[in-house]
């Protein structure tokens, strides 16, 4: 309805200028011949609104042919497309559109230029990632089976060399995987203690190393989740209570869990350096660290802000709460799937 109203505002003045023309007609008509003006001045009006009425059908039809062609030309500004629309324009037309069509074609085999360029880099990172995941691998083998014979003070920063290249991995592979246009995410029962356990063995040297007492308070519950993607979620929580622990009193590190009657609820909480209020509302922006402690500021703000994205793509709610120089918690709201 919009567009015919749109039609006929735009071929209107053509109409009121028929009527003009019939009303100079008909005065002329009545000058001359009274009777006939009055025989005839009907058949004029009708005359005029009938063929004003069938033009604009005719127009009507033409312009939504040439809208749904240009619209067509817009997404593939081919030469056929191209010729099609220009069968429906004018010539002035015709010549804007030629040049449009130009400039389109070159601005979409630029795009695809780029998007192959794209493509090619992410196959390079990620075949670069997986490569680095060999020596790794040889590494934690290494220190697994002769740490006694490195010094303790070595040992460590073995462990935390190889934790921090095994972050970078892991953040540089789930990044290529959320922007990515598939998904391979496989949702499952998972029972949520012993993934916990899991995450805490990865950073068990560091843990002891710097003397964290670890307490889990969740039962043997199972959630419905994508384990790897939940896995990588707890690392970056781990990750941030290990980097900005305060050395003034014992590290601490607690897992609790309860439930409603829609959610599951799992809370993480350390007593580290915690997070300014200025600065709480943004941890889950790519590339923010705050001005929360030295710490913060060499961060490069993608640990928090990876974990904020795969909780959205597990369809998880994860909220943030701090006091500066209290500690650090976050909270994992799982749905309930309720069957039946």
């Amino acid at each position: 309805m919009r567009h015919k109203w749109n039609i006929f505002r735009k071929y209107a003045p053509w109409l009121f200028l028929l009527l003009g023309i019939d009303s100079v007609s008909a005065l002329i008509l009545w000058i001359a011949n009274i009777k006939a003006f009055r025989a005839l001045i009907g058949v004029m009006i009708l005359g005029t609104l009938l063929l004003f009425g069938i033009l604009l059908i005719i127009l009507s039809r033409r312009e939504k042919q040439r809208q749904q062609a240009f619209l067509y030309f817009l997404q593939f500004p081919d030469e056929q497309n191209e010729k099609n629309l220009l069968r429906l324009s004018s010539d002035w037309d015709g010549q804007m559109i030629r040049i449009l069509g130009c400039e389109l074609r070159k601005k979409q085999s630029d795009y695809e230029q780029l998007l192959a360029q794209i493509s090619d880099y992410e196959e390079y990172v990620e075949a670069w990632a997986h490569e680095t995941k060999t020596p790794l691998s040889l590494l934690t083998l290494l220190l697994d089976n002769r740490r006694d014979e490195f010094p303790e003070n070595v040992s460590f920063k073995l462990d935390y060399i190889r934790n921090r290249i095994q972050e970078s991995v892991n953040q540089m592979l789930f990044y290529a995987r959320l922007k990515g246009p598939h998904k391979d995410f496989l949702f499952e029962e998972m029972d949520l203690c012993e993934c916990i356990t899991e995450v805490l063995e990865d950073y068990q040297p560091l843990l002891v190393e710097k003397g964290f007492a670890v307490m889990i308070d969740v039962p043997n519950v199972s959630v419905y989740t994508d384990r790897r993607g939940f896995s990588f979620l707890l690392c970056q929580i781990v990750s941030n209570a290990l980097k900005y622990c305060d050395e003034n009193r014992t590290p601490k590190l607690s897992f609790a869990f309860s439930r409603t009657e829609d959610q599951s609820i799992l809370c993480i909480s350390d007593n580290g350096i915690g997070v300014r209020s200025s600065d709480l509302p943004y941890i889950f922006e790519k590339g923010f660290s705050g001005n929360s402690g030295e710490n913060r500021q060499k961060a490069t703000g993608m640990g928090l802000y990876l974990a904020s994205e795969i909780a959205r793509h597990l369809k998880l709610s994860l909220e943030a709460d701090s006091k500066w120089g209290s500690g650090f918690q976050i909270t994992i709201r799982f749905s309930i799937i309720k069957q039946g």
